[in-house]
């Protein structure tokens, strides 16, 4: 069997689950600047630098890994969210990106195949790239609306060099999260599809789009239809929502997804909104009741958490949904599917 094979199988006995938040999480350890930039000498400051971890501090994104396996989860998401040569170019450590995503998917898969062992369970390693700091839909300069600071072959290279290493390193999946441009998205689709070309097999993707209003859309100005339309070609492994709002706000767009992708669905949105502070405090128990309903619904096949999440948010969720049956993959009418921002079909 494939490892797309073994995860369909999986997910057709259970809603599985995905990590929580790794950003968070690594906040709670209070780290220096020192604990980050470790022995390098990069001449920039690394606070912050939560990627740059897998050389300078691993027992830390290890111990988070751990935490997650512990509370239940399927999947390991590496930590490797702005592991990416424009990301890191802020902290000066862009010649290091090849590093990090292989040493961040060799510490994801070697605490996976632990716990596999433990249970026989079978645990996957999803490799995660974020958006970058740069869009490819719209440009930084309200003067000048056709300028772009990056194009499109660019951010493919980019994400190539990302998806080649974190392979390497040993993730099963690549997933494009966060995703607030579409075309940003795009150019990582056809860097995976080219990186499983180049590997002689198939690589299997994960998408998952943010919101950015409450009418349902991206920073692209897509629906969550018309982004389904835009890169159904891929054959995502998973389609989903991350981050955006808590998982109340996110009901009616789960609702869509669900009924019209003929893929699985994976959500994992942040604990709720935040506080004034900045802050997430949405209780483990709120968490899981909420995205559990969607569960009830038979709506999804994989849940988790995004921002302010915690091993207990995962526990919680585990629990509430265990036994719950996953979601029936939908299979749409055969109908030409086209999108702009809008979705478009075509009369049959």
């Amino acid at each position: 069997m494939t490892i797309r094979d073994t995860f369909n199988a999986e997910a057709a006995k259970r809603i599985l689950i995905t990590d929580g938040a790794f950003g968070t999480e690594i906040q709670n350890w209070k780290l220096s600047e020192a604990d980050y930039a470790g022995t390098l000498t990069l001449g920039h400051d690394q606070k912050g630098n939560n990627d740059i971890l897998a050389l300078t501090k691993p027992e830390v994104p290890e111990a988070i890994h751990r935490a997650y396996f512990e509370a239940g989860a399927d999947i390991a998401e590496t930590n490797t969210f702005s592991a990416n040569r424009i990301s890191q170019a802020d902290y000066g450590a862009e010649g290091l990106v090849r590093e990090i995503n292989i040493e961040s998917a060799k510490l994801a898969r070697r605490i996976a195949d632990e716990y596999q062992a433990k249970d026989g369970r079978p645990r996957f390693v999803a490799g995660a790239i974020g958006p970058t700091n740069k869009t490819l839909s719209l440009s930084p300069d309200v003067n000048d609306p056709g300028y772009r600071e990056i194009d499109f072959d660019y951010l493919k290279d980019v994400y190539r060099e990302q998806i080649d290493a974190l392979v390497e390193g040993g993730a099963d999946f690549v997933l494009i999260e966060t995703v607030f441009d579409t075309l940003n998205a795009k150019a990582g689709i056809m860097a995976a599809i080219e990186a499983g070309e180049a590997l002689g097999r198939d690589l299997p993707i994960m998408l998952s789009m943010t919101l950015t209003d409450l009418s349902g859309r991206n920073l692209s100005g897509h629906t969550v239809e018309a982004f389904w339309h835009a890169v159904r070609h891929a054959k995502p492994l998973t389609i989903g929502l991350n981050c955006s709002f808590g998982a109340e706000q996110l009901r009616p767009h789960v609702k869509t997804l669900s009924e019209l992708c003929d893929t699985l669905i994976m959500v994992y949105p942040n604990a709720g909104l935040p506080n004034e502070l900045g802050a997430y405090d949405e209780a483990p128990e709120t968490t899981a009741g909420l995205v559990g309903e969607w569960a009830f619904a038979g709506q999804v096949n994989v849940l988790g958490g995004c921002c302010g999440s915690t091993p207990a948010h995962i526990k919680a969720i585990a629990d509430h949904v265990r036994g719950v049956a996953p979601r029936p993959v939908a299979v749409p009418a055969v109908r030409t599917r086209l999108a702009g921002l809008e979705p478009f079909t075509m009369a049959a």
